[in-house]
């Protein structure tokens, strides 16, 4: 197999991924904070990085990955979410989590092996947050507890940030007594009404940063292979992390840090004053998620995509043509061969193992396609077909079956009133009845339905 090379944003190059130990890699991906539905941007992070999950089981052996993805279950826009509905905040972030959970899973994503929720890390957190305290790298204030930005000299290594950077943008928070503008909170003091667990500093939560720390600590250990996450995250989230994690540990908090690039709509950045905010939970009302995921996979994840109807459009025609391929190639066969015998495309394997190249492995797959409906020999449609379909689930897919993709449609379950009108046109063929045939014909394709007549019988799908 041709080696992993990804781009590292620490080392701000492309490098060649050795794991530390290949019978336990361990990447983390930062997860959602559950208060609402997830916007298809949340995703493109989730899509990019399960591709490399599945990379990393092929090349290593799905025993051997750890994979962690955290949900964030207490912070400020949960705890006034929870004032606005009158919801009990952990049956609010249950409830978000479930959603979320079900919305990737439509998106064709692999669950991860691990989802810590925050809430259950906090002792984890307070063990850290007093061994910074300790060393030095935090102090306590009555509004919380502050990790001091100046105690670390190499503090912006990820992000490329100097202190004066910081100082410049740095932003002052309610309550703020720390001792310098760039230090960030570790500990926040409990304000009334507020959610708190007890510490050695007084009733508080967790500041955001430090949850991530914590979580990875726990689950995968204090320096771990690949970290990823948003572009957004860099800073400050990421670079947070790696200052809390190394000046507790004296140690890397991860070996590799990965990046997707930002999400536009039509060209402009996703937010609520501009009200183009797209739910992944609306748009599988009118679109299949594999659509969706083959649209985030269009662009390389560290570029930026703009997300368009056109674009949505465009996959699902693109898809229409492989699974159309596979179809042909399962009536030829007789069957629709499986993914177990068949191994990924090496030009698709190859493109997925240069820093997730979604963009040529996609054309990979249409290439494929193209050579399955030129093949005839049967053994030959049979292996192309296999690979065809071994090649797109490294990627999350053509895991349907063909027929059922082109009956499917999102949101609609009229499949059964189509089935009656094709029986009705097949009788009508059979008893000659050309003229009722026909308009039962014209029915269908005013409904989008086109009619494939053949020697076995007649079948549907949808244009």
């Amino acid at each position: 197999m041709t080696e992993i090379v990804l781009y590292n944003t620490m080392a701000r190059a492309k490098q060649a991924f050795i794991p530390a130990d290949p019978r336990r890699v361990t990447l983390y991906v930062c997860g959602p904070t559950v208060y609402n539905y997830a916007h298809i941007g949340n995703a493109r992070p989730v899509v990019a990085f399960d591709v490399l999950f599945r990379l990393l089981r092929a090349r290593y052996g799905a025993e051997h990955i750890v994979h962690a993805r955290n949900f964030t279950d207490i912070d400020d826009k949960i705890i006034a979410r929870a004032r606005e509905t009158g919801e009990p905040i952990q049956e609010l972030t249950r409830r978000f989590a479930d959603i979320y959970r079900a919305d990737m899973a439509a998106l064709g994503n692999l669950p991860p092996d691990f989802e810590p929720r925050a809430t259950d890390h906090v002792s984890g957190m307070l063990t850290l947050i007093e061994g910074l305290v300790a060393k030095g790298h935090a102090y306590a204030t009555p509004s919380g507890v502050w990790f001091s930005v100046a105690s670390m000299p190499d503090y912006g290594k990820l992000s490329g940030r100097t202190l004066a950077d910081l100082l410049h943008g740095a932003r002052v928070e309610a309550m703020d007594d720390k001792n310098d503008p760039a230090d960030f909170s570790l500990w926040k003091a409990a304000k009334p009404g507020e959610p708190f667990w007890d510490s050695p500093w007084g009733p508080g939560r967790p500041g955001w940063h430090i949850e991530c720390s914590a979580m990875i600590e726990a689950i995968l250990g204090r320096t771990i292979d690949l970290h990823a996450g948003g572009h957004d995250l860099i800073f400050p989230h990421h670079e947070n992390e790696i200052a809390q994690s190394e000046c507790a540990h004296d140690a890397p908090l991860a070996r590799f840090w990965l990046h997707n690039g930002f999400l536009t709509m039509d060209s402009e950045k996703m937010s609520k004053s501009q009200g183009n905010v797209a739910l992944i939970h609306d748009l599988l009302a009118d679109w299949p998620g594999e659509v969706l995921r083959f649209a985030l996979l269009s662009g390389h994840y560290r570029a930026p995509l703009d997300f368009t109807t056109g674009l949505l459009e465009q996959a699902k025609a693109t898809l229409d043509r492989l699974y159309g391929a596979l179809e042909r190639a399962d009536a030829a066969a007789g069957a629709a061969p499986g993914t177990g015998d068949f191994a990924p495309s090496p030009e698709i394997w190859a493109a997925l193992a240069d820093d997730l190249n979604s963009p040529e492995a996609l054309a990979g797959l249409s290439g494929l396609a193209a050579s399955l409906n030129k093949a005839r020999i049967p053994a030959e449609i049979t292996e192309i077909a296999g690979q065809l379909r071994a090649s797109g689930e490294m990627m999350g897919l053509l895991g349907a079956d063909p027929a059922h993709w082109f009956r499917a449609k999102a949101g609609d379950g009229d499949s059964d009133a189509i089935e009656a009108l094709v029986a009705a046109r097949t009788a009508a063929r059979a008893a000659r009845n050309w003229a009722e045939a026909d308009r039962l014909r014209d029915q269908l394709n005013a409904a989008g339905v086109e009619v494939l007549d053949g020697a076995g019988g007649s079948s549907w799908r949808r244009r």
